[in-house]
């Protein structure tokens, strides 16, 4: 079986990192009818703040029966102006990059039936989704070009901000890059019956990094942990996005392949977090700084009332890799009118039900090769991924507290499990702080880290997969697969 390991294999070695072809593209993207600007010169990425970020579309259902919401959506390569006056190539959901919004609501069914019209195969999952493992889209249960795969999600779970993306083995860090993500609000009554901002003041955010070329495409390389240096918010580069003085609540997706952000706001000022992976935290609490490893989310309010109208305040961005002048700088947001503001954000968001009583423990361990050699390897407890390998066997009906560890020196990780919302219980042996004391699905680990997680496996049956949700390093094999029986 050629692998995309394999593939790309020889590449890594000749640069350490690698191009895979003349201009970085690969046969992800073919020579269709999407078609890339071509370039009379360099292409150069504009200045911060000189584009306006746009709000993201959301999908319209076909039908809804009762209990139902259906949709249909096309897998396509299309071109999009990321960078001003080029037209980049990109693969998308219905022609959007990034991905659009699909909004949802605890206890009523969503169908999607995806058409897949590119030339390798792939898979959809929805990642913190509570779904039987035949909707899971699982990294090896793909379908093939020019075929459709319907998946069924029920939404029986709290409402939370998910999102979906691919999840092709060995394809999913090139599909994720190329622009296979989108954004999955599920709603409940909870969440509605309380006087957050809504409507326009609600706005999802995707932020991610790229590389491009100078023609303005985009270059992917295999743990390109260095080069992927323009930062997009919305899919524009580091945009401007006009406010009024009033609060937003921004729905925060770090929707990046490797990129950890750390974020702030330029003159210190105070954001207050209401929500992470798993929806609504029990309490919201004010913060200047917040903190977004891949696939992780953040529900997070600002006041602008407290600036002047003709105020500008920068989202700063203070983790690498990259200088400051290349990464620090995420989005401006303008103030540029007044508006009333009914909203308000209670003390109390939402009760989270008490643990179970965990039975069995168990540890991960995390790793990867760091020591210079051309071909490194990723790890799931010193093993590859083998898709036939069953490495944990659980109770059904069972709680259990897992501790992860990256045992690695240099190179941070994540973890991310499928179908269940999991709890913090320590990280580093001390209590975690407000921002991971909600339900979450993935978890930050830095080089030495070690987080205890308390998880409860109620629902369905079947084999699902965890790993790192550094995609990059999931495709390497850090990735590990349980069944609940």
């Amino acid at each position: 079986m050629v692998t995309r390991r394999s593939l790309l294999g020889g590449a890594v070695a000749a640069t350490g990192a690698g191009l895979l072809t003349a201009g970085g593209l690969t046969p992800l993207l073919g020579s269709g009818s999407a078609q890339a600007t071509a370039a009379a010169g360099p292409v150069t990425v504009p200045p911060p703040f000189t584009v306006r970020m746009p709000t993201l579309p959301v999908l319209s259902p076909i039908s809804g029966p009762a209990g139902q919401d259906t949709y249909a959506v096309t897998i396509k390569e299309a071109a999009r102006e990321i960078i001003p006056g080029v037209r980049t190539k990109v693969l998308t959901y219905d022609g959007h990059f990034p991905g659009p919004v699909l909004r949802a609501r605890t206890g009523r069914k969503v169908v999607i039936r995806h058409r897949n019209t590119l030339t390798m195969p792939v898979a959809v999952h929805l990642h913190g989704g509570s779904v039987s493992p035949e909707n899971d889209g699982g990294p090896m249960d793909t379908f093939a070009p020019g075929t459709s795969r319907t998946y069924t999600y029920p939404n029986q779970q709290p409402g939370a901000g998910l999102w979906f993306h691919d999840h092709a083995h060995h394809m999913e860090s090139e599909h994720v890059f190329r622009g296979l993500s989108a954004t999955y609000l599920l709603s409940d009554e909870t969440e509605r019956s309380l006087p957050l901002p809504a409507g326009q003041y609600e706005v999802p955010i995707a932020l991610r990094d790229a590389r491009f070329d100078e023609a303005g495409q985009l270059v992917y390389v295999m743990d390109d942990v260095f080069g992927r240096t323009t930062i997009l918010a919305n899919g524009r580069p580091t945009p401007y996005f006009e406010v009024a003085a009033r609060k937003y609540r921004f729905r925060l997706l770090n929707s990046s392949n490797m990129r950890f952000f750390q974020l702030r706001l330029s003159d210190g000022g105070q954001m207050i977090q209401i929500g992470s992976d798993g929806g609504l935290l029990e309490r919201p609490f004010t913060t200047d700084t917040v903190a977004l490893s891949p696939a992780e989310r953040a529900d997070v309010v600002i006041d602008f009332s407290r600036y002047p109208v003709g105020t500008r305040i920068v989202l700063e961005n203070t983790l690498g890799p990259g200088t400051p002048d290349q990464v620090g700088k995420v989005l401006r947001f303008d103030v540029v009118r007044t508006a009333p503001d009914p909203s308000r954000v209670p003390n109390v968001l939402r009760t989270l039900p008490a643990l179970a009583p965990a039975t069995v423990s168990r540890t991960v361990v995390l790793s990867m090769d760091e020591d210079g050699r051309q071909e490194p390897r990723a790890f799931m407890d010193g093993q590859t991924w083998d898709h036939h390998r069953i490495d944990q066997t659980i109770t059904h009906g069972t709680s259990e507290i897992w501790t992860v560890t990256n045992a690695n020196k240099f190179v941070p990780h994540n973890f991310h499990m499928h179908l269940v919302q999991f709890r913090l219980l320590e990280r580093n042996g001390a209590p975690v702080a407000p921002a991971e004391a909600g339900l979450k699905d993935t978890v930050r680990l830095f080089p030495g880290e070690t987080v205890k997680l308390h998880a409860t496996f109620d629902t369905y049956r079947g084999t699902y997969v965890y790993h790192c949700h550094l995609l990059d390093h999931s495709a390497m094999g850090m990735m590990a697969n349980f069944r609940i029986r």
